[in-house]
């Protein structure tokens, strides 16, 4: 299939037109989508009330956002891959249902165990529904302008929702408590479960259908073998970088876990080229738009998620702001994401899908470069303010443009596969660049020096990564159109 990810496309300026169910179908996968964005945040700034009411330790607090990690990385790529073979609709659904009751339980919660039971439960009905909700948006909208506008309001509400959840977060716990930051979450689910069964498809597996349209019994087998290693793998790394991210990679379990991790990943790679029905077909890790589109994501997520942690420092340590004050300075980031999002669609539709991935990385990166005119005047802020504010446009420009080029010319029976790659790709990227980054900062003997050393490192990072994306995303014209080299490909 010819992608056009360079040429200029002057029919995808024209803004498409969606029917009234298509607006609905898009509003509950992108709501579904918010809720478990919020998620990510929403519980931060209340873990010190949290922890006094329930009775945990500050040690222990950790594990109230690992214990939602741990399942929510480790098992979206099975769960992608489950919903192509089983249906997407189905999974969906399920996942919906546990991260309702799941919330409901952490909101009801009596002690540690419950709560961190909740948490858990929360984590696995995430896995279920980011993989299956992504492939029910890109299989319901052609690829084009659509899927272009479709993918820019999902990702649009992804960001904006773990901005709204660091806002929120802080009111909500000094207002309500910290219970009601899990109570939002259930509301969510309370409505947008019942939407759902009546506006999404089905997708059968492949999306075969034999007589009279039932689906046809020999269907492809899960690869077991391959899903305990990828997602053992995943669960091992991701269980290592997040307790790095608080405790250091001293740790006996931190080092035990991130080698366990990298040899199951090592050894899923071996199974995938010797299984007759892989998890992930070792052909689409080649193609050229899965393989660089993925890396411009993992380093718009891992470095932009580094620039929060130290810039959520820097303005209450070094600055002395308030929660509520620093929640204002990710308050207005929120809001020109949101614009951003409602443009991006368009600029790649001028531009194509690699060159908006290049520029909005290379914007990224200068403007985080921007950042290093920091320093203790309180005029700081507004410095601050502005630049990782503009930063975040540009990295929800990365977002958008590197889902659309990896989802790009991929068959529908696939799209389970790659929306679980792209999934992996953001959780990763979450979660890696603070224990890689983020500990400069706080192990620092200079808070300022150690914030000045993270943002310059994360500038170089961010456009190191841009140039060698735009060279691995090189095209070539065949046929009269403009097609997207498999990685071997001379």
């Amino acid at each position: 299939m010819a992608i056009d990810t360079t040429s200029p496309v002057p029919d995808a300026l024209d803004t498409p037109r969606l029917s009234t169910r298509d607006k609905l179908v898009l509003f509950v996968l992108c709501a579904a989508q918010f809720m478990v964005a919020l998620d990510f945040s929403v519980l931060n700034v209340a873990l010190p009330v949290l922890g006094a009411d329930l009775g945990m330790s500050p040690s222990a607090l950790q594990w109230a956002v690992t214990a939602f990690a741990l399942p929510s990385g480790g098992f979206l790529l099975l769960f992608g891959r489950m919903g192509d073979l089983y249906g997407r609709r189905k999974l969906f659904l399920s996942g919906l249902a546990l991260f309702g009751a799941a919330s409901l339980l952490a909101t009801l919660a009596w002690d540690p165990a419950s709560f961190l039971a909740g948490r858990a439960l929360q984590g696995l009905g995430a896995a279920a529904i980011v993989p299956t909700g992504m492939s029910l948006l890109t299989t319901t909208f052609p690829e084009g302008p659509a899927r272009d506008r479709a993918l820019g309001i999902s990702g649009t509400l992804l960001s904006l929702g773990f901005t709204v959840g660091m806002v929120a977060g802080g009111t909500l716990t000094d207002t309500l408590g910290w219970r009601s930051t899990m109570g939002l979450l259930t509301l969510f689910a309370l409505i947008v479960l019942p939407l759902a069964p009546a506006l999404l498809p089905e997708s059968l597996p492949h999306g075969l259908k034999g007589m009279g349209g039932a689906p046809i019994p020999d269907r492809p087998r899960l690869d077991v073998p391959g899903a305990i290693t990828v997602t053992g793998g995943l669960l091992a790394l991701i269980y290592a970088l997040s307790t790095a991210a608080d405790h250091g990679f001293g740790r006996a379990d931190v080092v035990v876990s991130l080698i366990a991790g990298l040899l199951l990943l090592a050894a899923f790679v071996k199974v995938e080229s010797r299984s007759a029905q892989p998890l992930v077909a070792l052909p689409m890790l080649r193609r050229r738009t899965v393989a660089w589109g993925n890396i411009g994501g993992l380093v718009t997520f891992s470095m932009m998620s580094t620039v929060v942690f130290v810039l959520t420092l820097y303005l209450q340590e070094i600055l002395h702001l308030s929660a509520f004050e620093t929640g204002l300075v990710f308050g207005v980031q929120g809001v020109l994401s949101a614009v951003a999002g409602t443009y991006a669609p368009r600029v790649i539709g001028r531009f194509g899908p690699r060159r908006t991935l290049v520029g909005s990385l290379v914007g990224q990166g200068a403007l985080i470069a921007a950042l290093l005119g920091l320093d203790t005047g309180n005029w700081s802020v507004w410095l601050a303010t502005a630049a990782v504010s503009l930063a975040s446009m540009c990295h929800l420009g990365a977002i958008i443009s590197y889902g659309v080029t990896v989802t790009s010319g991929v068959p529908d029976e696939e799209q389970g596969l790659a929306t679980g790659l792209v999934t992996s790709t953001q959780q990763i990227g979450i979660t890696v660049g603070i224990p890689l980054l983020g500990v400069l900062a706080t192990t620092s003997d200079d808070l300022m020096t150690g914030v000045h050393t993270v943002l310059a490192l994360d500038t170089a990072i961010v456009l190191v990564a841009a140039a060698v994306v735009a060279v691995g995303l090189r095209v070539r014209v065949r046929s009269g159109a403009v097609e997207a080299e498999p990685l071997g490909a001379r």
